[in-house]
């Protein structure tokens, strides 16, 4: 006699693809909620500068300010051999703190003065800056003075400036970049846990149309 019985239900077996697609997205909300937590300090950052940086010329704010000095600063003797030579000393002279980012000789060259031809004198001119300041300075070649244009940056534009990285290290300018990437992610992992886990996909998908029909007509406007 058969021990099994006719009337004894079959092994119930239940497919995987249910349980690997619920194992996917908690992993892939794990990863959308580390990655935000990576940007979130600097998101902060970066969307309340967006902000004054997007208003600054249309809609203006009236944060963002700063306070220009001119002086003229006298050279040693001999004077230096170079505009990089210039730049560096106006930097230990003013302010170590600033960077170095541009240097430009322009050479003698001969130019109409009424009826007569004189020789300009090189012109030598140079650009410091850091978030909060930023010097630009030049110099006729032969004068014992040097030209300085001096502006100090309150809170707002520092922050603006660490936005766009003026004046910032290699360093700053990665990190910011891991920062870009962490929100390319974010949105991309974003809408596909949306489009899964939500099932009002037709709302969904209108939202996101009529934003990228509103981004592209926007820019193309502007181009």
């Amino acid at each position: 006699m058969n021990p099994e019985s006719p009337l004894q239900p079959a092994p119930v077996t239940t497919s995987s693809h249910p349980q690997k697609r619920i194992g996917f997205l908690r992993w892939l909300r794990k990863v959308h909620g580390w990655i935000g937590l990576w940007g979130a300090v600097l998101g902060l950052l970066f969307g309340f500068t967006g902000i004054l940086l997007n208003h600054r010329a249309v809609l203006k704010i009236p944060a963002m300010q700063s306070q220009e000095t001119n002086l003229q600063l006298a050279l040693p003797v001999p004077p230096p051999s170079s505009a990089d030579d210039l730049a560096q000393w106006v930097q230990s002279q003013l302010a170590p703190d600033l960077r170095v980012v541009k240097t430009r000789e322009e050479k003698a060259r001969p130019v109409a003065w009424g009826d007569k031809a004189v020789t300009q004198p090189a012109h030598w001119m140079m650009s410091l800056t850091s978030p909060r300041a930023n010097i630009q300075a030049d110099w006729w070649v032969g004068n014992q003075y040097i030209s300085i244009k001096r502006s100090d940056n309150n809170v707002f534009t520092t922050l603006a400036n660490l936005h766009k990285g003026v004046g910032m290290s290699v360093g700053w300018i990665l990190l910011v970049d891991t920062v870009g990437g962490s929100i390319l992610l974010l949105s991309i992992t974003g809408v596909i846990l949306w489009t899964q886990l939500n099932r009002r996909r037709i709302v969904g998908a209108a939202i996101a149309t009529t934003s990228l029909i509103l981004t592209v007509g926007l820019i193309l406007r502007a181009l």
